[in-house]
């Protein structure tokens, strides 16, 4: 019969190949700037996403066809001002997020991060916010916290003298995560501190360093490439992951936190948390939330904020540590001794300059953050792109493609956010680290006061140094599933006392 017949079967791939590629040249997308094969085929972006490289890949091609640029059939990425005010703050909190953020939910519950309509991302918001004010972070109870576990590190920090220590916070280490309330086994997990007074009221024993030994054994345990291609072939095929996830999971298995898991679940049952806590604002019982919601919220917001922050000032000391920007590491350290111990640290404007630099050229999630283009379409920054296509902006590209606002991008240089030419509001536009819109960091505020606070007292005591060892291969900014870590998964620095402690 004809219809079984080679020739038939030939005439109808050749039919449906035809009408693909039509339906490509057809798209409004044709118009926006891209490389050739994005027209047809999303397959290249998933080679780089796949590999760890997705990032950077698509600031390339921004930096070749510019702000706007077509990076699959049905995916746009923006890089100006115009885009991420478009995308991420239009109706309040932007458009709705993809289904990529599935990949994130907590015992199988939603949470604020993961929620995708902005109907129910604003209903948890309204739950959560107060507790992530700054008046919140700011107050005594919290404060007391920060500096408490920060002058725990600088204590623990004398000891190193004459060797060096790992600053990279292996988040991902199962044994070390799931003492997040226990003891903090990790040297920035003391900045994590206050997760443990927002969620509940139980304390953070002793802090312990790593050793090189058992940072190497972290990394033999953990294949993260393999964790992440599991993650990203059940969003992409699920079908296909279907198939092979059991081959995966030889390879890579999903982080287990046995002792977080149970504290959470345990400290969620009580009744009793401290008033200005997250949850006692999560138990309010006008918000009609499950237990398991709120250990799910709880979780992830412990989870985020060690990734982030511990990340962000890896980067940053490092930088700082570098002979070109030792300048940078002097100044910091001259404003730091000029003032009195109870100085806020929101009247040091050069510390606040370094961490507005360093979250600029490292952010901790520099990846895209996609949204879907609402029915009906929407023109931005002069391109039409249909309903249901994927538009996405990344802060490693806001923060570098506009040279007229960020001069010589790649140079880390502080100076530039004291600088008064009337650039200042764009640079704000432009600066996406914590993303923006009503879908923003909520946790920004906190994740400001954990990094100036531990800056203060490292650098009023010491001068910080890279360890032999390290090479500038080893913190290249490696993606992971959405935030980044040194490619080498380490930093060994030294730290030089330049004055007697106190």
């Amino acid at each position: 019969m004809i219809l079984f017949s080679p020739a038939f079967a030939c005439c109808v791939l050749l039919a449906l190949a035809a009408s693909y590629v039509w339906a490509c040249l057809a798209s409004p997308l044709r118009q926006v700037p891209g490389p050739p094969s994005s027209l047809f085929t999303s397959w290249v972006l998933k080679w780089h996403e796949f590999r760890a490289g997705r990032t950077r890949y698509v600031h390339r091609l921004h930096l070749r066809y510019g702000p706007v640029v077509r990076i699959a059939p049905r995916e746009v990425a923006f890089a100006s001002a115009e885009g991420v005010k478009e995308i991420y703050g239009a109706g309040g909190s932007g458009y709705d997020k993809t289904e990529f953020y599935d990949l994130f939910q907590v015992y199988g519950r939603r949470t604020m991060f993961s929620t995708l309509n902005k109907q129910d991302h604003a209903k948890r918001k309204r739950v959560l916010a107060d507790r992530y004010a700054n008046t919140n972070v700011l107050r005594s109870a919290s404060m007391d916290g920060i500096k408490e576990r920060s002058k725990r590190f600088v204590d623990r920090c004398s000891k190193s003298i004459g060797g060096s220590i790992d600053l990279f916070v292996r988040s991902h280490f199962s044994p070390f995560l799931a003492r997040i309330f226990l003891n903090s086994s990790q040297v920035f997990m003391i900045m994590l501190l206050t997760v443990s007074v927002i969620i509940s009221s139980t304390p953070m024993g002793p802090t312990r360093f790593r050793t090189r030994k058992t940072r190497r054994s972290c990394g033999k345990s953990l294949s993260t490439i393999a964790f992440k291609v599991h993650r990203l072939l059940s969003y992409y095929n699920p079908g296909l992951h279907a198939i092979v996830k059991n081959i995966l999971a030889l390879f890579s298995k999903p982080r287990e936190t046995p002792l977080a898991d149970n504290l959470v679940l345990t400290a969620t049952s009580k009744s009793d948390p401290l008033e200005f806590t997250l949850l006692s604002r999560m138990q309010d019982k006008n918000y009609d939330l499950e237990q398991l919601d709120m250990a799910a919220e709880c979780t992830d917001h412990m989870a985020a904020g060690i990734d982030t922050t511990g990340d962000a000032l890896c980067f940053l000391m490092w930088e700082i540590s570098q002979p070109r920007s030792l300048h940078v590491q002097q100044r910091l350290q001259e404003e730091i001794q000029s003032t009195t111990p109870d100085t806020p640290f929101d009247k040091l404007p050069y510390l606040d300059a370094a961490v507005m630099e360093g979250l600029r050229c490292f952010p901790a999630i520099p990846m895209s953050l996609p949204r879907y283009v609402p029915p009906g379409g929407r023109t931005i920054d002069g391109y039409y792109i249909p309903g249901g296509t994927i538009v996405s902006a990344q802060a490693y590209s806001t923060h570098r493609i506009d040279r007229r606002v960020f001069p010589e991008p790649e140079r880390f240089n502080p100076d530039r956010w004291l600088a008064e030419d009337g650039g200042d509001l764009d640079r704000k536009r432009l600066f996406f680290a914590f993303a923006s819109g009503g879908r923003g960091c909520i946790g920004k505020h906190l994740a400001l006061a954990e990094m100036k606070t531990l800056l203060i007292d490292v650098y009023s005591r010491y001068s910080t140094r890279p360890d032999e060892s390290m090479t500038d291969g080893d913190m290249e900014m490696s993606d992971q599933l959405i935030s980044s870590q040194p490619r080498g998964q380490k930093c060994w620095m030294k730290l030089v006392p330049f004055k007697e402690p106190s």
